[in-house]
Order: C-alpha cells, then structure tokens, then sequence
C-alpha cells in the first residue's frame, strides 16, 4: 500500500460523519471535496495539502511540518489559506487536528447566508 493510499484511507475514516463527501483527483492529489468544497488533497508522498482560513494562515503554518503550499513543478506560492503539511506530521493523531482545522474553514464557507 502506497503512503497517498494508506494516508486517503485514514482520511475517509475521519470523515465517515460528514456529508457529502466526494474525492477528485485535483492538484496531484487525492483530493477530498466535503459540501462540494475542497477540504484537504492528499499527497503522494502521505503528505496533506489543506484548505484553511487565509486569517489563520500565518497562525497555522508555525506547527510542527506545516508550510506554505506550493504548486509544482514552478514552485509558485498558493497564497493564504493553503498549508502543506508533511507526512511525519499527520501518520498519526496530527491529521484529525488538521482535518478539524478544514472542517472548521469548510463549515464557515458552505454555511446558509
């Protein structure tokens, strides 16, 4: 079993509650969309692209293995509200935090007016 495929197993499981949940192939990744929303991709490598509030960024990206996202292969800056986060950080309980953290962003975004 691959790091992405052993990583989007965990993800499903986590998600297991919400609904609905789809998953895309989208920016290289395994993508999970949640409410028709990008919640998180993730990574070949069992790495985490994640969807966050562009107010939390600069909070979010100090934890342990989390950073700026970047698209490949230019290296270009996704801006505020993308994190990527490395495999080490979320093989264990560190991904359902950082699922929180996008179910948080998500529900806000996808909430009624």
């Amino acid at each position: 079993m691959t790091a992405q495929t052993e990583l989007a197993d965990r993800v499903r499981a986590l998600l297991a509650g919400e609904e609905p949940v789809r998953e895309v192939a989208m920016f290289g990744t395994r993508s999970f969309m949640v409410r028709e929303k990008l919640l998180v991709g993730v990574l070949k490598d069992g790495g985490l692209l994640v969807r966050v509030d562009a107010g939390r960024h600069e909070e979010l990206i100090t934890r342990p293995g989390a950073a700026q996202a970047v698209m490949e292969p230019a290296r270009r800056d996704m801006g505020p509200g993308w994190v990527e986060v490395a495999a080490d950080a979320v093989a264990g309980a560190g991904l359902a935090s950082w699922l929180e953290v996008a179910l948080e962003h998500n529900r806000a975004v996808t909430a009624a007016p």
